[in-house]
């Protein structure tokens, strides 16, 4: 492989760790398995036929430079004696710390991320087009990440500027004198091809080698990520099987004498705990893990000795059957960086490969633990003055007043279907659509996942305790959506509910959040479009009519079909808006002021049978 510049900078931080490495032998030597002789490696010394390897892992950072708010921020630890506790976690300066921590005592350590690094950022990184956050993750010790769907928000040429470096084509170089100078670790898109040359748009394996030891990286993204992004920023691409080419680069590897593989996987489960800490092994009745990552895990080839996932922003650390029955690690440490998973990885020298055996304590691929990352422990300096740097430079936009709150508004972090911070999203683009010249919308409808923290009542700057900033607003509606009202028919509307807990929903439901006045009940009881109750759904008071049209307000993206509901894309007479977030940001104004708060709402729009 030719010296990149990741490259460069690993070979530089593992041989200061040469030391460390030396005083490391003779506890490797006097660990040895029983007949395992010493062999000599690279370096030069005396050395063990095992070494294990420290993975350091983590997944849908999303720019969250500082540590997230409300509920976003925190993660659920299950006690000795049962209870739960939650615990605060995340930010990019106790994550860095975190690892480096994490390191100390550990010659072969290697950083790894499943993708989703960057967009759908809070404002401190978004509105540098996340340059922000790139930098840290070089700072950090990111040596290679998968590619995420949100690494594609803004296009396949902006994830190249982010990977290769160079000023923003519209908005051009943020610091005076200063050229943005790209990831120093590879993006891998090894299932995301070019349509013209049928070659990956970036990097699809990377091989990371210390002291005889070589272990490759594949890195892919869910194949369904054109059905959750916008059509613009997937044009051109094609998105493959996950399975299918994983197998095929491993297949590569090997026949280049790379034993030891290691999957990064845009794509996760829902583990039946919400705790961090959960026992994934735990025999009782639905435990585990369920959703798409475990037929992945199923089928891929048994080459790859772990699995390190993200996309769903649960936490776990998971053993599944390779096809060949021999247990594999899976795994996901949530999303924000409120966690970082350490697996420990085996490695035998005589065979180049990693070591799966039955008996290895959590897993087949190696010992594998998530741990928090907690903000009682101290920040790294220089990752504190990279946000300090970035905040002074977004102050004068960020810290603006759009409004007030008399509490907490949960949103990313609540767990029901419909959060009182989704009620509030959907009333602001009610509104903002109503007027007969702005669309016409007698109701409108978001998708969760756009909907990207909470809004705390705690101050996160200077502003004081209830004070909503556009920043902060920012970083809940990041995207910048322009809004589209469009005629649906209650038949075309009905079925749009359905898709919410069917067809590509049906494993993982995505629940609509509904404005002022619309109601229906889900039965959770039940399974795919049973679980939308028919006669339940009402409209101020009345019944749906299934031959009567209706106009609906909802963002460009969703309205294009995404997220799994094509229903939409039907829809007819659309109307283009302003953008979500200045729907968002004028509802606030217009109905909040430092004496009468915004109080969040009860989140009683639909009843849910469990």
């Amino acid at each position: 492989m030719q010296a990149t510049p990741q490259r460069r900078r690993l070979v530089r931080r593992l041989t200061a760790g040469a030391a460390v490495l030396a005083a490391a032998t003779a506890v490797t030597a006097a660990s040895l398995p029983s007949g395992a002789g010493p062999d000599t490696g690279r370096a030069g010394t005396a050395q063990g036929r095992t070494v294990d390897v420290q993975l350091l892992s983590f997944n849908d950072f999303h720019g969250n430079l500082e540590p997230p708010q409300g509920s976003s921020g925190t993660v659920e630890e299950i006690q000795q004696d049962g209870s739960k506790k939650t615990v605060a976690a995340g930010g990019a300066a106790y994550l860095a710390q975190s690892l480096r921590t994490a390191r100390k005592g550990h010659p072969y350590s290697v950083t790894a991320a499943a993708g989703d690094m960057v967009g759908a950022s809070p404002l401190l990184s978004g509105l540098f087009h996340d340059e922000p956050t790139i930098e840290a993750m070089n700072k950090l010790g990111l040596d290679v990440t998968s590619v995420g769907n949100h690494e594609f928000d803004e296009g396949r040429a902006e994830l190249t500027r982010l990977q290769k470096g160079g000023c923003h084509p519209k908005d051009g170089c943020f610091e005076k004198g200063k050229t943005f100078q790209g990831a120093d670790f590879p993006y891998l898109t090894a299932n995301v091809t070019d349509d013209k040359t049928g070659k990956p748009l970036l990097t699809p394996y990377t091989v990371w080698k210390h002291h005889g030891v070589k272990i490759g990286f594949i890195g892919v993204t869910l194949k369904g990520t054109p059905d959750i992004v916008n059509a613009d920023g997937v044009k051109g691409l094609t998105f493959h099987d996950e399975v299918a080419t994983i197998n095929k680069y491993a297949k590569v590897l090997d026949q280049q004498g790379v034993k030891s593989v290691v999957a990064l996987i845009h794509e996760g489960g829902m583990p039946a705990s919400t705790s961090y800490n959960y026992d994934c092994a735990s025999p009782g009745p639905g435990d585990g893990i369920s959703g798409p990552i475990t037929e992945i895990a199923k089928k891929v080839t048994p080459k790859v000795d772990a699995l390190v996932t993200g996309h769903t922003h649960q936490s776990y650390v998971c053993t599944i059957p390779d096809p060949s029955g021999k247990p594999r690690t899976v795994t996901s440490a949530a999303s924000f960086g409120k966690l970082y998973t350490e697996t420990t990885l085996t490695y035998d020298r005589a065979t180049g490969d990693i070591v799966r055996t039955n008996v290895t304590a959590r897993g087949g691929a190696g010992r594998a633990v998530n741990h928090v990352v907690e903000r009682t422990q101290p920040k790294a300096a220089d990752m504190t003055s990279l946000i300090a740097r970035w905040n002074k430079l977004a102050a004068p936009v960020a810290d603006r007043p759009v409004g007030h709150i008399s509490a907490d508004i949960a949103g990313r972090g609540e767990q029901a279907p419909e959060s009182p911070l989704g009620d509030v999203v959907a009333d602001a683009q009610r509104e903002a659509t109503a007027a007969p010249d702005k669309g016409g919308a007698q109701l409108a409808l978001m998708n969760p996942g756009g909907i990207r923290s909470d809004l705390a009542y705690a101050a996160s700057g200077k502003e004081g305790d209830g004070v909503v900033t556009y920043g902060e607003a920012f970083t809940v509606q990041p995207f910048t959506n322009m809004m589209r009202t469009v005629d649906l028919t209650g038949a075309q509307l009905f079925t749009a509910l359905q898709q919410q807990v069917s067809g590509a929903n049906e494993a993982s439901p995505k629940i609509l959040q509904v404005s002022d006045g619309f109601t229906y009940t889900l039965d959770m009881t039940k399974s795919g479009a049973d679980r939308i109750v028919k006669d339940s759904v009402k409209l101020d008071g009345a019944a749906l009519d299934p031959a009567t049209t209706y106009r609906v307000a909802m963002n460009e993206f969703l309205a294009g079909g995404g997220d799994g509901f094509p229903a939409f894309k039907d829809g007819m007479n659309p109307h283009v808006a302003g953008s979500d977030l200045d729907a968002f940001t004028a509802y606030l104004t217009a109905h909040s002021s430092a004496d009468k708060p915004l109080t969040p709402p009860k989140a009683d729009r639909i009843t849910v049978l469990k």
